[in-house]
């Protein structure tokens, strides 16, 4: 049995913060407010935020590692033999809202959960994936998203991207609007079945690729022109993104339910957003385009 390395882990999701807030910051031209801060049921975090910089509206890239002597509710509900474990849990989280409503929000999370019991072998796992929330729908986009998130799985069996690109469909999927909440990309969950260091290893692999299928969709629509009945459409579309947050998000509700900074847990709320009483869009506009073209499955690669 390979043996289970937390440190290594926690050494490189540490690394991995820095390395995409360095990219997304050169880009942007803004400075990180970082905050570090500590859980007093064990553990703590170190949260990273851009608040109305040029191109980043409201973005945090946040470090989280917590333990705790009982797993909670959101964590036990599916797999009850974990019930009565202590465990800790690291990940690096992110979002970015950018001000363009040309450009697309876009979410990356990182994760390694650990279940241990004296005398038992422990349970462990990794997690993570990234999706993208465009509220003008580009083809371009879209298709450079997916590719580079099948290329990061290639090495890994070509069942795996298709796989994943299903779960995150899936996952980001607003039951209650019967909508995606966005074109998707990959998710995974409960994966160790590659053994402990061919799994770190995937996890890194799509850790490392969210700058590559991130960044130049951010430099290429930017600088796109836009007026107030695309803001006043951003604003609504985000609307979808607090709902699924607040209603499905496991991290979000774990995170609550174990006491976490709820600063660090909410980072990912955008910071305007409106509703509107049973809006329709008119039919061939490029608001429309957006329900009809890109909030449907769809193979993009």
């Amino acid at each position: 049995m390979q043996t289970v390395n937390k440190q290594l882990v926690k050494d490189y999701l540490l690394g991995l913060q820095d390395s995409i807030c360095d990219a997304l910051g050169q880009e942007d031209g803004s400075a990180w407010q970082e905050d570090n801060w500590t859980r007093s049921e064990g553990g703590g975090g170190r949260s990273r935020v851009i608040a109305n910089g040029t191109v980043i509206e409201k973005g945090g890239v946040n470090f989280s590692h917590v333990s705790g002597e009982q797993l909670p509710a959101s964590a036990t509900q599916s797999r009850l033999e974990l019930a009565g474990r202590s465990f800790e849990a690291m990940g690096v989280s992110l979002v970015i809202h950018p001000h363009n409503p040309y450009m697309p929000t876009s979410h990356a999370n990182v994760r390694f959960f650990i279940a241990e019991k004296d005398g038992e072998d422990p349970d462990w796992w990794f997690g993570g994936g990234y999706d993208l929330t465009p509220y003008y729908g580009n083809e371009q986009d879209c298709v450079h998203w997916h590719q580079t998130a099948k290329n990061a799985c290639a090495p890994f069996g070509d069942d795996m991207y298709p796989r994943l690109k299903q779960q995150c469909d899936k996952y980001f999927y607003l039951r209650h609007r019967d909508e995606p909440r966005g074109v998707g990309g990959l998710f995974f969950d409960d994966f160790n079945h590659l053994g402990f260091e061919q799994s770190f290893a995937f996890m890194r692999a799509i850790g490392d690729s969210y700058i590559d299928a991130y960044l130049p969709i951010m430099q290429r629509r930017r600088d796109h022109s836009f007026g107030e009945r695309e803001r006043n459409f951003q604003l609504y579309r985000r609307g979808r993104y607090v709902e699924f947050n607040l209603v499905y998000d496991r991290g979000t509700l774990f995170g609550l339910q174990t006491g976490g900074r709820t600063e660090s847990i909410l980072m990912s709320m955008p910071p305007m957003v409106r509703w509107e009483y049973n809006f329709q869009p008119e039919a061939g506009t490029a608001e429309d385009e957006l329900y009809t073209q890109y909030l449907i499955d769809r193979d993009w690669v």
